[in-house]
């Protein structure tokens, strides 16, 4: 009787802890679709209609705008205007303005966090070129930066494609950073610390 006992009692016990662990997963596998589904979601951005704008190709926080030398694309000096986008936001890219497509490289690279801005330089990378089909001579680069979980980008456009301002263009997976490459005589509507919304977010206009 009492081996039966235990024997019962030993059973509730390893199927409550049976039962506890599936609840466990259970729970975690919601969490971790729920979170997927999150992660790539893509909204429509509200593309503003602005002669002239030129979008933020990207979702993130503005934490770099400067000058430098990009010789892949625009060959020579140009402004710079960085986003890092974090887990949480959107990683779907847009167009930043109506363009013809004519560079698409892809660079391999290490994968250094994209929070330090070395990634940008060291990390693996596709740069996008682009020319305007509204304002002829405009040209403009944007360069998609891996980070240390996004190892994976993966371009929508080929070259010779023309695409339409605010237009998906592209998927960075996870944590990563994009760049816009500007010419140093368009006025920026964006500064450091900024927030901004791809396909949405003016970051500059053609004068």
């Amino acid at each position: 009787m009492l081996v039966l006992l235990g024997a019962g009692v030993t059973a509730v016990v390893i199927g409550s802890a049976i039962t506890l662990a599936a609840s466990v997963m259970f729970a975690l596998w919601i969490v971790l679709a729920g979170f997927t589904l999150f992660f790539f979601r893509d909204p429509d951005p509200a593309v503003p209609g602005a002669p002239g704008a030129i979008l933020s190709p990207a979702h993130g926080r503005v934490d770099v705008v400067d000058e430098i030398d990009e010789t892949e694309f625009l060959g020579g000096r140009c402004r710079r205007i960085s986003m890092f986008m974090s887990p949480l936001d959107v990683h779907v890219q847009k167009a930043p303005l109506s363009a013809r497509v004519v560079y698409v490289r892809h660079h391999p690279g290490v994968f250094l966090a994209a929070t330090q801005l070395e990634s940008a330089a060291r990390n693996e990378n596709v740069m996008i070129g682009l020319e305007s089909v509204e304002h002829p001579g405009l040209r403009i680069g944007v360069r998609l930066v891996a980070g240390v979980l996004a190892r994976r980008i993966v371009p929508w456009i080929q070259e010779g494609e023309t695409v339409a301002r605010g237009e998906r263009i592209s998927l960075i997976q996870f944590g990563s950073r994009c760049e816009v490459y500007l010419p140093l005589n368009l006025p920026l509507e964006v500064k450091l610390g900024d927030r901004v919304r791809g396909g949405e977010s003016i970051v500059a206009h053609r004068i």
